[in-house]
């Protein structure tokens, strides 16, 4: 069905692939947030934070998730890869046309330029979920620069 004819029943479709990609890495990630978020509650500027007097949803959102997320992000842009390929047999599975359905159907057959052509585009939807994941960190925490060091 195409997605403008019937938008509700494609988005049905969607629930359960979409749980079977997220559900392996979800739990990785919420792991990572608890784990820093307890390294940052113990630093001093959240004791300093708190100690001006602040709420405490200011404290956990202005100040403590800003920095505990960097090392989620990095696990996160990490973790694309590992959906990209996940996305192929979820293709298979659910019986969904996509790149990952493509590049089954051509290795068999030999169509060699169209699996280069899945390969050039998962590698950079990689490479692109990288440099997200940079420009990320300098939003997070603005010690990170790239511009030119100042001496």
């Amino acid at each position: 069905v195409p997605l403008a004819q019937d938008v509700g029943d494609n988005l049905r479709r969607l629930v359960l692939p979409a749980i079977t990609l997220a559900t392996a890495s979800l739990a990785v990630n919420l792991r990572q947030v608890r784990s820093s978020l307890l390294d940052v509650f113990g630093l001093d500027y959240m004791r300093t934070a708190r100690g001006k007097g602040l709420h405490e949803r200011t404290v956990i959102t202005r100040h403590a998730l800003k920095n505990a997320l960097i090392p989620v992000v990095t696990l996160i842009g990490i973790q694309v890869g590992a959906i990209i390929e996940g996305a192929f047999i979820t293709e298979q599975i659910f019986f969904w046309p996509g790149i990952g359905r493509l590049a089954v159907q051509a290795i068999p057959s030999g169509d060699y330029p169209v699996v280069q052509g899945v390969v050039l585009v998962s590698a950079f939807s990689y490479m692109f979920t990288t440099l997200v994941v940079d420009v990320l960190y300098a939003w997070f925490d603005p010690r990170i620069s790239y511009g030119p060091a100042s001496a």
